[in-house]
């Protein structure tokens, strides 16, 4: 793929799985580079598949389904409210949270970054218009320029 969201560098790219993972990337969903990310997909890894990298571990549910994968990756973990699975699945999502770990939508997973910047620039709005903001200035002014 030649697309800015999916470089060519990154060696998985060439794959859907990569892809994603590429896009997770480029778009810097996790938020912090510390966030580690684990891709779960049915089936068994494609024949150039060379394993995970940057914090991104792509895992092949091989035998089993990825909601099964899921599951025992979520039972095996200590901190099980540490990890948010990523899922519209409404099986998944209750599976995920009777487990005690969380699940959010997908879209809610891309937007929650857009969402934050929009949150950001309302915190910055005054709430004063701009009249009242003069008004007192002048007000300020007589008393302090005496």
């Amino acid at each position: 793929m030649n697309h800015p969201l999916f470089p060519r560098n990154n060696k998985h790219a060439a794959s859907p799985q990569g892809a994603v993972a590429s896009f997770i990337r480029a778009k810097k969903l996790t938020g912090s580079l510390k966030n580690k990310v684990t891709l779960v997909f049915d089936g068994y890894p494609p024949p150039d598949f060379s394993g995970s990298e940057e914090n991104t571990d792509m895992i092949f549910s091989r035998r089993i389904s990825a909601d099964e994968k899921i599951k025992k990756i979520i039972e095996e973990s200590a901190n099980r409210k540490n990890i948010i699975v990523v899922s519209d699945d409404r099986e998944i999502s209750f599976m995920v949270k009777s487990l005690g770990a969380r699940c959010i939508g997908i879209e809610e997973f891309i937007g929650a970054k857009e969402k934050r910047k929009a949150a950001d620039k309302e915190l910055l709005k005054p709430e004063l218009s701009y009249s009242e903001m003069h008004k007192i200035n002048q007000e300020l002014r007589k008393i302090w320029l005496k």
